[in-house]
């Protein structure tokens, strides 16, 4: 599998775990493939960005944690830095931006608290991944975003399917 997993800068975790056709994405990762691979990763307030090319079948995916960098250290962890990050990707690959399109997942309001006061992370980094694909003319094809609890994602490089299953969500 040509492949390309982009760590958070100087990372203090491991790197994500790879079995024949699985990557699991972390929080604060960055994943590109050329060939087909299958990414799995599991959201609360976190969000993904999965980008494909239905042309090469060539696709990818972010998971971050926090909307936007605001100065320091450019890690994945910020969701402007991983998107741009696996944007960059796509252009290394010779993938055109105007081929791609874009699935968004996560942001869950994940804490009681949080909602009452209004205090949403998950609508944030949310808002940050549609400001960075509007801004870029990326169409959104698929979402499913917000909620109360987490979900786990499958995202296939190979056709763009997505499979979901939310974590006690009750919408």
């Amino acid at each position: 599998m040509t492949a390309v997993l982009l760590p958070e800068p100087r990372a203090k975790f491991a790197p994500a775990v790879r079995s024949e056709t699985a990557v699991h994405l972390s929080p604060g990762q960055v994943f590109f493939a050329r060939t087909p691979a299958n990414i799995i990763t599991i959201l609360g307030s976190c969000v993904a960005v999965a980008l494909w090319d239905p042309e090469s079948g060539v696709g990818g995916m972010n998971h971050y944690l926090l909307p936007r960098c605001l100065g320091g250290t450019q890690s994945a962890k910020y969701g402007d830095v991983a998107s741009a990050l696996l944007l960059a990707q796509f252009a290394r690959a010779g993938i055109p931006v105007s081929r791609l399109e874009a699935k968004v997942f996560g942001g869950a309001c994940v804490i009681e608290a949080f909602r009452r006061r209004g205090d949403d992370l998950g609508a944030q980094n949310i808002g940050a991944a549609y400001d960075f694909l509007t801004l870029r003319g990326i169409p959104i094809v698929e979402e499913d975003v917000r909620g109360s609890s987490g979900m786990r994602i499958c995202f296939r490089t190979e056709d763009g399917s997505v499979s979901i299953r939310h974590l006690g969500d009750e919408r």
